[in-house]
């Protein structure tokens, strides 16, 4: 009654990338969901944990690197527990200028406006559904633990492209399942997938820069390079250092074949394709644990 606010209109916003409006309607209807009890909280709550999930693959960026603390705590479980409008409007002002960083391959995040309705209830038996986190979820507690335990021995071997042993991953089981970071059954799908644990947890821990840039020191020692073969190059380092390792077939496509629109042939000869491609493999098989080996 004392003082009339500024109209919306008046408000001057420097950032109008579309992400950034589309981020501030999410967190606005999740402001509402929480003022009305609204039974699409936990859906509109998902979509801000998949946007900091993304973030989470961006902390080379100092911005994101910043904001980590929150980050990780919008991907936890706990940050669903007494949530209040003062800090969902904070979580809006922090993180609003950043969701346009998410690399453009990770924005498939759904902004969705429609009303939940309630039918008759009843129970409904799936088939064929083991019981257990989802395995994103799953993932998204591992890339907290994994950055928060860097120091620990078998996650260094992971990081520094040294070889992991089957009991360096047996002892990770162990503790994430004592942690309560997954299940018997999230596990069970790690092992029995390509390459196993350790090659789950390089794709999610990626490798430090160095130890990516020292697996492909032989493959150039002795050669003289053209300024785009060393372009390439150090585009191979800085995704196998993203990404944890690389795929053959991947030098054909995006971003690679930037550079070589027909792949590595245009700029290598078979020689060095043999030895880019001995590498790549050299540095998978450090992930994956021999059979047997202790």
């Amino acid at each position: 009654m004392d003082h009339l606010a500024d109209l919306p209109t008046a408000f001057r916003d420097d950032d109008n990338a579309e992400e950034t409006k589309r981020f501030d309607l999410l967190a606005l209807r999740l402001q509402l969901a929480v003022v009305n009890a609204d039974v699409g909280y936990d859906r509109l709550r998902a979509q801000v944990q998949e946007i900091a999930s993304a973030l989470q693959d961006q902390y080379t960026i100092p911005a994101v690197r910043a904001q980590q603390e929150l980050i990780d705590e919008l991907v936890s479980d706990e940050w669903r527990q007494d949530v209040t409008l003062p800090m969902l409007e904070a979580m809006r002002r922090r993180l609003r200028s950043l969701v346009k960083l998410i690399e453009k391959t990770r924005r498939n995040i759904v902004y969705t406006d429609f009303e939940d309705e309630l039918g008759e209830f009843r129970v409904a038996q799936l088939q064929g559904t083991a019981i257990g986190t989802d395995l994103t979820r799953f993932e998204q507690k591992l890339k907290i633990y994994l950055r928060a335990h860097e120091d620990h021995l078998a996650i260094q071997k992971i990081r520094r492209n040294q070889k992991v042993t089957a009991t360096d991953l047996s002892e990770l089981e162990r503790i994430f399942l004592e942690a309560g970071i997954g299940t018997e059954a999230d596990l069970d799908r790690t092992r029995n997938a390509d390459g196993g644990l350790g090659i789950f947890l390089r794709s999610l821990t990626g490798l430090e820069r160095e130890a990516a840039r020292d697996a492909f020191e032989e493959f150039q020692r002795g050669r003289t390079f053209s300024s785009a073969q060393l372009r390439y190059v150090d585009l191979l380092v800085d995704y196998v250092a993203r990404n944890g390792m690389a795929d053959v077939a991947v030098l054909y496509d995006p971003p690679f074949n930037a550079l070589a629109p027909r792949g590595p042939e245009d700029l290598f000869d078979e020689a060095d394709i043999d030895s880019m491609e001995s590498v790549i493999k050299s540095i998978r098989a450090t992930a994956v644990a021999e059979e047997g080996a202790a």
